[in-house]
């Protein structure tokens, strides 16, 4: 798998570089800014980017902002986005185009590498995967907001867990219910956010993306 990787810090960059190495990712480049994270995914388009969200020159959001630029000439580019803080605007804008093949972590609450590595392998298969404290404050930014209101509050809990990129059976067992239960939980998400059927791993995405849209 190829993957390219935005981060300015070295020792940070360099060992991505060795983790997604020793995992059998082809780091195809490597770089520290915007402009050259452009140049990369363009010229690259890899399977993946690992990309910070606050790269020189201003330390902002050039990160954020050069992937959004790249998605829109290379729609679904899978980017997993890198942060040290919650920035609700920088989640909601990254999912606008509805696209899928998205994540946003917290880069201190990564304390797994190999589920950090599994995290960006869903991404590249077209997952949406976001930090639990992320989804935490989406959903409460947006839990007033229709059809979000129509939610139950054990439904908005199984939303949630969807966005965190689980899979019923997880879901299942961190709530300590069926499968079951789970499947008709999300059959009711489903239809109070009017998604029709089509194929579930689609619709999970949809119904993420339905509330992280800002």
């Amino acid at each position: 798998m190829r993957i390219v990787i935005a981060e300015d810090l070295a020792l940070l960059r360099d060992g991505l570089i060795r983790i997604f190495r020793a995992y059998g990712f082809e780091v195809v480049d490597a770089v520290d800014n915007g402009p050259s994270l452009v140049r990369a995914l363009t010229t690259h388009r890899p399977d993946v980017a690992v990309v910070d969200v606050r790269l020189p020159p201003t330390f902002t959001d050039e990160g954020l902002r050069a992937a959004i630029e790249v998605r829109r000439q290379i729609p679904g580019l899978p980017v997993l986005m890198l942060s040290q803080y919650v920035e609700q605007l920088y989640a909601r804008e990254l999912m606008s185009d509805r696209g899928g093949a998205v994540g946003y972590l917290l880069k201190d609450r990564v304390l797994d590498v190999g589920q950090f590595v599994a995290t960006v392998r869903q991404v590249a298969a077209g997952g949406t995967v976001m930090d639990p404290e992320v989804v935490a404050a989406l959903l409460t930014h947006r839990s007033a907001d229709p059809p979000l209101r129509a939610l139950t509050p054990r439904e908005r809990e199984v939303l949630s867990l969807m966005a965190e990129g689980r899979s019923n059976a997880a879901i299942a067992g961190r709530m300590f219910v069926s499968e079951k239960a789970v499947s008709k939980h999300s059959n009711n998400i489903f239809a109070k956010l009017g998604l029709e059927q089509s194929e579930e791993d689609n619709r999970r995405v949809l119904a993420v993306l339905a509330y992280l849209e800002g």
